[in-house]
């Protein structure tokens, strides 16, 4: 048995859990390379299999969300394995447990996740998108995923016609005489 300590995985998760920004930082500068950082941050799991943006989305870590979302090639929609839920229905599983009275601070866990590029219209295991997990009572929460789910299905949904290419003139109607 080794008498090293925790392995970065490990550290990462526990940051993940208590929203611990110095100790996830720490770790981070250690492995230097953005692609080692990726791997460790898109591979590091816990029991159960919950990455670790579940497991930040989970606690409310918002600090630590922050940082893990700036770092390149992040997955943001992993999969954990018992729900199949992503970190955005993590997200909205930790806002419905609080306090309605605490819901308004808490969306921005939400609103970072939708940011970074979160696909609210993944469907967990039980067939559920993360707004049909919200908690009725919460309709900012709700329509915030709406907006969110409406602005990426329109966005997949970008027709480019023919006659629409760079062909053409360019510059401003000015320029020309």
């Amino acid at each position: 048995m080794s008498d090293e300590g925790a392995t970065p995985r490990e550290l990462v998760l526990e940051a993940c859990r208590r929203n611990n920004t110095s100790l996830l930082s720490e770790v981070l500068t250690s492995l230097s390379n953005p692609e080692k950082i990726a791997d460790l941050l898109n591979n590091a799991k816990d029991g159960v299999g919950n990455h670790c943006l579940h497991i930040a989305a989970s606690h409310g870590s918002y600090d630590v969300l922050d940082t893990l979302l700036d770092q390149e090639n992040l997955e943001v929609d992993p999969l954990d394995r018992l729900e199949r839920d992503t970190p955005l229905h993590k997200a909205v599983r930790f806002i419905n447990s609080l306090a309605p009275s605490d819901w308004p601070s808490a969306h921005s866990i939400a609103d970072l996740l939708i940011d970074a590029g979160a696909d609210p219209r993944i469907r967990n295991k039980a067939k559920l998108k993360p707004v049909e997990l919200v908690d009725p009572k919460n309709t900012e929460l709700r329509s915030v995923l709406q907006k969110a789910e409406y602005s990426m299905t329109v966005g997949d949904d970008i027709v480019v016609r023919d006659g629409d290419n760079d062909e053409g003139p360019t510059g401003s109607a000015s320029d020309s005489e």
